[in-house]
């Protein structure tokens, strides 16, 4: 089976083509960070527009790049949610139509559960069972994967996600956008133990999050200061251990809570380093393996969404001709695919996404 995908659930778009056999034949992306810099965030309706301007040139660069046409696909999977109902929509109306026109069957695909099976396109992927650690600007849960669409929530946040701190921290900082990446290369400069801010929640058993009360311990420690680059350098590294401290304490939980030895990170902060040192470094102590997409999997992209599309236009989900998209969407209420025992591995490969 060929599966082509379409991503546009926030401020990328992108076009891949996936092949159970071949592997990753192409993945295109298109980033609009220099759209959304000078307002310091993603503005909804700036992003749906530019994706009406960028995918189908994106869609013909992915199937140009795969070696193949519109005859060789066997489905289009696109992200019909979570996230910014406009430019999911621009990703829906697309692919639904070309699928019409072709012939072919359309799937929507959760983005979350794109992010959860990235690692399946890696030469070595995460095995079934395994705990995984979703977290991303909007997204910081600990979920139990038992297969595709068996996902049972352990601990979500119940305010700010990681990313969002990271980010949010940055705008203070006067970073800018996108703020997480650029604190992150900031702390690389900082000075240990200048500060010491706050790991919310690990004072009391569970494996929920809260991130607000660092945003806020951080912006009482800059009132009044004058922001130099040192301060600004002290305050970033101190604010990324206390997120990695958190993130770390709470996985490492998760797999004593659960007995299960393969812990599965991914969304846009599992790129950190510092973070992937951490929990590489617990699930160690553990006898326990730690799971990854490669750096450019882990921020949106439209390879995962072929993955998870692929699976589930393999075991027959169709969608009706209607144009539809989630802002919100519990991952709980996927429809399993399958035991995981008897899934079939995909096959690997893939080089680094060709930016457009």
């Amino acid at each position: 089976m060929r599966v082509l995908a379409i991503e546009s659930s926030c401020d990328e778009s992108a076009a891949a083509v996936l092949d159970e056999t071949g592997g990753l034949l192409a993945h295109e992306l298109y980033s609009q960070i220099d759209l959304h810099r000078a307002y310091g965030g993603v503005v909804p309706e700036l992003a749906s527009r530019d994706h009406v301007r960028k995918l189908l040139p994106l869609v013909r660069g992915a199937l140009a790049a795969s070696g193949g046409s519109s005859q060789d696909l066997d489905g289009i999977a696109y992200t019909a949610g979570p996230g910014l109902i406009g430019a999911l929509l621009t990703g829906a109306a697309l692919a639904r139509s070309l699928a019409y026109a072709w012939g072919i069957p359309a799937v929507g695909v959760h983005h979350l559960e794109g992010h959860l099976l990235a690692p399946l396109l890696e030469p070595e992927p995460p095995p079934f069972p395994h705990v995984a650690l979703l977290v991303s600007g909007g997204h910081t849960q600990l979920i139990e994967v038992r297969g595709v669409g068996r996902y049972h929530i352990l601990g979500d946040t119940r305010d700010d996600a990681a990313g969002e701190a990271f980010d949010k921290t940055a705008k203070l900082l006067g970073l800018p956008y996108p703020g997480g990446p650029e604190l992150a290369r900031l702390a690389r400069t900082g000075t240990a133990g200048a500060f010491h801010f706050p790991r919310p929640m690990l004072d009391r058993p569970g494996l929920e999050f809260s991130f607000s009360g660092l945003k806020t311990a951080v912006l009482q420690t800059l009132r009044g200061r004058a922001l130099d680059e040192r301060l600004k350098a002290d305050v970033a590294r101190a604010v990324q251990e206390a997120i990695v401290a958190t993130l770390t304490v709470k996985a490492e939980r998760a797999l004593e809570q659960t007995g299960l030895d393969a812990l599965v990170v991914s969304g846009g902060v599992s790129a950190n380093l510092s973070l992937r040192e951490a929990l590489t470094n617990v699930a160690a102590r553990h006898g326990a393996r730690v799971y990854y997409p490669r750096i450019e999997f882990c921020t949106d992209n439209a390879a995962m969404i072929a993955v998870a599309g692929l699976h589930r236009l393999r075991a027959g989900e169709r969608q009706g001709l209607a144009i539809a998209a989630r802002a919100q969407w519990p991952i709980e209420s996927l429809p399993p695919v399958g035991d995981a025992g008897t899934l079939q591995p995909l096959a690997a490969g893939g080089g680094p996404i060709r930016m457009n």
